[in-house]
């Protein structure tokens, strides 16, 4: 996918590359579907019938209805709607709501902007193995708890949770409360819920540009007969749910995305498990290297430190010098010490020094050597470095 040789891009829980074939039915759908689908001629019938058509597709990928999905603008957006919806929506009886410690910002925010409205927010942090003690989680559900929030496979570990399992769990203490899944980084990277499973979760959060589509896209799955207070207004577009006239062609874009990856999940992620192992391997012999990720994190995701090397800045900003690229973890925290590492309780030794390799499709091999070579590189030029210093 990466058509350039000389350059190594490992950091696909960041973003991915737009696929070629996604920018084509996007350009197509923006010079075919021009027309406002809420419009009453012709021309906006034809974008109606191309945004339902991207729905129908979208759920299906899902396990849902078309009625159950909202285009978004991004995970982000889905997430702030989700929880400040259903939250409001809960305020006449709930006063407490439960999360993981280690959700993405666009779920922690929101949750303490909740508390600082009165909100009881209980954050259930992961273990130093970074997997979540989800008994733990379900242990804090009572009949006051009016959301619970938890996401589906961390975006800095690639730790994965029994989303299914909880989302029972929660039901089963308390039928009122609502279960939200930040689904973002396990969406057609891990199967499908089961239809179970969904009549469980109340709503689930996805972006495009995780899965090689545009920035600026999104969707949320709303389970059918979910109470929820949307917190904009507007007109009646997306249910009702999320005002503003449809972005048809990203939403085509994003469905297409969607169904080019669907039926390969599980070849996928072999690949991935193979550049995984070779990682794994490749790291065992430079000094310092630990793993942080899980044992059973996805394949996709391996966040590791090199304890006593550079810093994380440093050594991201060496290895762009021979054309690799991976990131110090989540890309919305801008440099800023990781949140999951953070909560797992890691020493600032290894928190200091961490890296995100995020793997795609279109990776190989050879991006795993190279940025293999560039860290033995990036560890021997900073002794020289400190020799140099000391002398």
């Amino acid at each position: 996918m990466l058509h350039d040789p000389s350059l190594h891009y490992l950091d696909n829980a960041a973003t991915t590359l737009v696929a070629p074939e996604v920018a084509d039915t996007i350009r197509a759908a923006m010079a075919e579907h021009w027309a406002n689908p809420s419009a009453l001629y012709a021309p906006a019938a034809a974008s109606e019938q191309a945004l339902a058509a991207a729905r129908a597709a979208l759920a299906k990928t899902l396990g849902c209805t078309a009625g159950e999905v909202v285009f978004t603008g991004c995970g982000s957006e889905g997430n702030n709607l989700a929880l400040l919806g259903l939250a409001a929506a809960r305020k006449s009886w709930g006063r407490k709501i439960v999360a993981s410690g280690y959700e993405h910002p666009s779920v922690a925010r929101p949750l303490e902007r909740l508390a600082g409205e009165g909100w009881q927010v209980e954050f259930v942090p992961p273990g130093p193995d970074g997997r979540l003690p989800l008994a733990e989680l379900l242990n804090r559900v009572d009949k006051a708890t009016a959301l619970v929030a938890c996401m589906q496979v961390n975006n800095e570990t690639g730790a994965q949770n029994d989303v299914a399992a909880l989302a029972a769990g929660v039901k089963a203490a308390n039928s009122r409360t609502a279960v939200h899944i930040d689904g973002v980084q396990g969406w057609l990277r891990l199967p499908a819920l089961p239809q179970k499973a969904l009549g469980c979760i109340d709503s689930y959060t996805v972006s495009g540009h995780k899965i090689h589509a545009p920035k600026g896209v999104g969707a949320l799955y709303l389970r059918r007969g979910c109470h929820i207070l949307p917190p904009y207004l507007g007109g009646g577009q997306e249910h009702g749910i999320r005002p503003g006239t449809e972005n048809t062609p990203y939403a085509a874009g994003i469905a297409a995305a969607a169904k080019r990856l669907a039926g390969s999940i599980p070849a996928r992620a072999a690949a991935a498990a193979e550049l995984n192992a070779r990682l794994r391997a490749g790291l065992a012999s430079l000094p310092g290297a630990v793993l942080n990720s899980p044992e059973d994190a996805i394949p996709q995701l391996l966040n590791f430190s090199l304890e006593g090397g550079p810093r994380s800045e440093t050594m991201l900003h060496f290895l762009e010098t021979r054309g690799v690229y991976v990131s110090s973890g989540s890309a919305c925290s801008r440099g800023a010490a990781s949140h999951t590492l953070l909560a797992m309780g890691l020493p600032a030794s290894r928190i200091d020094t961490a890296l995100r390799v995020s793997f795609c499709a279109g990776n190989t091999a050879a991006d795993v050597d190279a940025l293999l070579e560039g860290l033995e590189a990036g560890l021997k030029s900073l002794r020289a470095n400190r020799g140099r210093h000391k002398g």
